[in-house]
């Protein structure tokens, strides 16, 4: 069955005599004559444009002080007076934001707002406002800010239902590029799921051709019913400037976080508690499917979600919560996007056939305690912070969420463990011929006194096994 469209000649007109925007849904269609292609998109910039805002941050930072200025020498032409003053610079950036509450609820990107001592919110009628931090989602990218504009009930954007996009849908990209003011970019939408792209922890975004350039990230991408979309994020570019590959994040996961500073809680997301693999041609050929689709479940978690719903091994689940699912990445973007409480369906194939499973949605537990410990001694390890992980945090770093063991968090610069090439997200699996299951075994592994030291550690899909000493 098809989705139902407003066409654009429609919505236009409606919104040019100034009537709701509530014309008979029909199916979509190219413009049919020349006067459809003069219509313009000016109502719904009218429309979304003043929820669309601004966004100035400034950070202090203290400048290094010269070697040169420690130079006797220096200082005896040049006096005592130079000798150690510390100076300080203000660092400005710009970008934009998008207006989700008329008491002030503004949404942009993390990293727009990332490391900030001042930010100030200008709206589209260039007044301006101080702005304060509620939360900042690093693994999806996004901030949430709130002004205070006393009993005035500002402009606001509503939320679209992202996962109604399709390729070819007609978007308009608003923001502030290179700090010009509030510029209006139009295009069509690429892609509805790309992922691989490696932009936050969560990679599933909207890919569009809208021009997109620096200052627009944290600004609006809006459907032809003039709603939210997705926040512009990041571009592809060789140059700086806008090529015509723009990435959004989708509304719905938007609403996720903005849900969470509603109610007042902790954003805490569905874990599944198991792992996979795109599926491949190759994959495909020898599962006997007819197309590569789907993920391949290599790993499900004892006690987890996914090992309750009936998840095994070997299964290939294509569809979470009905929307078709390519790879880990989307997977987990379908499960985030979703609140915890209650349960999901997953369709999986089962040597050829569908099944269809209930996943409960729960968060991801914090068990066992992480015990964050720097190791410390004469071993290879010396220099190594690790820690048991946990559910909640393999969600946190991203690391396979069907995984046990002990993960290596940092690796100090010049330590015996960096010499010995470990790496963070490392998962130690052997020290000479104990295995390691917890931080406690692995402190006490590496205790005994030995001349001879045999490391192994699980890296991606690697196991890798290192020698010294004699």
């Amino acid at each position: 069955m098809k989705k139902n469209r407003f066409t654009l000649p429609a919505l236009l007109a409606a919104a040019l005599l100034s009537l709701p925007v509530a014309a008979p849904a029909q199916e979509r269609a190219v413009p049919a004559d020349r006067g459809a292609i003069t219509l313009s998109f000016a109502p719904l910039v009218r429309q979304a444009g003043p929820a669309v805002v601004n966004i100035y941050t400034k950070r202090r930072v203290q400048t290094q002080v010269s070697p040169l200025l420690q130079d006797p020498l220096f200082q005896r032409f040049f006096g005592e007076a130079f000798r150690g003053i510390p100076r300080e610079r203000v660092e400005s950036s710009l970008g934009s934001g998008v207006i989700l509450e008329a008491d002030g609820l503004i949404v942009t990107n993390a990293h727009v707002i990332q490391g900030s001592d001042e930010i100030t919110v200008v709206l589209a009628d260039r007044r301006e406002f101080p702005a304060k931090l509620v939360t900042a989602d690093e693994q999806v990218d996004l901030a949430v800010l709130r002004i205070d504009p006393g009993t005035e009930k500002l402009p606001v954007l509503a939320m679209h239902d992202s996962d109604d996009l399709e390729v070819g849908d007609l978007v308009l990209a608003i923001g502030n590029p290179f700090g010009v003011g509030q510029t209006v970019t139009s295009g069509i939408v690429s892609a509805v799921a790309r992922t691989a792209v490696g932009i936050s922890d969560y990679n599933f975004f909207i890919q569009t051709d809208a021009a997109i350039n620096p200052g627009n990230s944290g600004g609006a991408l809006i459907s032809m019913d003039g709603k939210l979309v997705g926040i512009n994020t990041a571009i592809f570019s060789r140059s700086g400037g806008s090529i015509g590959i723009g990435f959004a994040i989708p509304a719905n996961m938007v609403r996720t976080v903005v849900d969470a500073v509603r109610t007042g809680g902790k954003l805490v997301r569905p874990w599944i508690g198991a792992g996979g693999q795109a599926v491949t041609a190759d994959i495909a050929a020898s599962l006997g499917l007819p197309r590569p689709a789907g993920v391949l479940i290599n790993q499900v978690r004892k006690g987890g979600p996914a090992e309750q719903a009936g998840l095994r091994v070997g299964d290939v689940v294509v569809a979470v919560n009905g929307r078709a699912v390519d790879d880990p990445d989307s997977m987990r973007f379908r499960v985030a996007t979703l609140a915890v409480g209650g349960s999901t369906s997953l369709k999986v194939l089962r040597q050829g056939r569908e099944q269809e499973l209930r996943l409960k949605l729960i968060g991801a537990p914090e068990d066992p305690p992480r015990e964050e410990t720097v190791l410390s001694g004469r071993h290879p390890l010396v220099g190594a912070k690790v820690a048991n992980l946990s559910p909640a945090l393999a969600e946190e770093i991203r690391f396979d969420g069907a995984a046990e063991g002990v993960v290596v968090l940092e690796v100090t610069r010049g330590s015996a463990a960096a010499a010995l090439g470990l790496r963070p997200g490392d998962l130690v699996l052997r020290v000479n011929d104990r295995a390691i299951a917890s931080v406690r075994e692995l402190a006490a592994a590496v205790k005994d006194q030995a001349r001879r030291w045999t490391i192994s550690v699980r890296r991606g899909d690697q196991t890798l096994t290192t020698t010294v000493g004699g």
